[in-house]
């Protein structure tokens, strides 16, 4: 009886002595869980919803549009960081001037520069300011707009090519590199030069036809990307 005791000790013995040795080995041999490590450059796209402001006489209208470039946002470990952004942007409005209807479509080159706030891990704010360059302006009008001055019928002339602003939004990094997010951003700058400076010929039935013409760009971008 007790050579049989004894012997039932030494095998519980050797067991747990075994299974603990096993734990061990488990731990060490365990690899710690892979993390994404983001450079912080990435692409990006999306739709744009942009309209122009102060212009109730042409009875203005959001047009659709569409934005896509590259950003550069690194990771940050702290509550604030930064992010580049170069995009390529078609936004524009659409007008009824009671005789007139059409669309205008304005193609920008965005440089954006932004302060993030890292609310948690997985939603940031963003805001900061923004430049921008005009690179073509076209009307696809229900009228031809003929003037007969070659140089009034060139759309872009009426144009100031630079402008500026600042923008706002909230951005969301739901796995790995993937963000989604959405954006306002609105222009300080007039749309339009002075109409003093106009070429000869009057103003067009897209702009409103008043002695102060203070359209500023206004919009709304819904986007998706990758940073690696």
């Amino acid at each position: 009886m007790k050579n049989t005791l004894f012997l039932a000790i030494i095998l519980l013995v050797s067991w747990q002595i075994s299974m603990a040795q096993h734990g061990t080995d488990s731990t060490k041999n365990k690899k710690p869980p892979t993390q994404h490590h983001s450079i912080g450059i990435g692409l990006k796209a999306g739709l744009n919803f942009a309209n122009v402001t102060n212009a109730s006489s042409i009875n203005s209208s959001h047009e659709t549009g569409f934005h896509a470039g590259i950003i550069y946002a690194p990771q940050s470990k702290s509550i604030i960081g930064s992010s580049t952004e170069l995009l390529f942007s078609r936004q524009g409005y659409n007008y009824d001037s009671g005789t007139n209807t059409g669309t205008v479509n304005l193609d920008y080159i965005i440089f954006q520069q932004l302060m993030v706030i890292n609310i948690t891990k997985f939603v940031a704010i963003q805001l900061g300011a923004q430049f921008a360059y005009l690179i073509n302006a076209k009307v696809d009008s229900s009228n031809q707009y003929n003037t007969g001055n070659a140089t009034a019928n060139e759309i872009l002339s009426y144009y100031n090519r630079y402008d500026y602003g600042f923008g706002a939004g909230v951005e969301v990094h739901p796995v790995m590199g993937l963000l989604v997010g959405a954006r306002y951003n609105i222009s300080l700058n007039n749309l339009y030069k002075s109409p003093t400076s106009f070429p000869s010929g009057g103003v067009p039935s897209f702009i409103p036809n008043t002695s102060s013409i203070n359209l500023k760009n206004n919009l709304i971008q819904i986007y998706a990307g990758w940073r690696f």
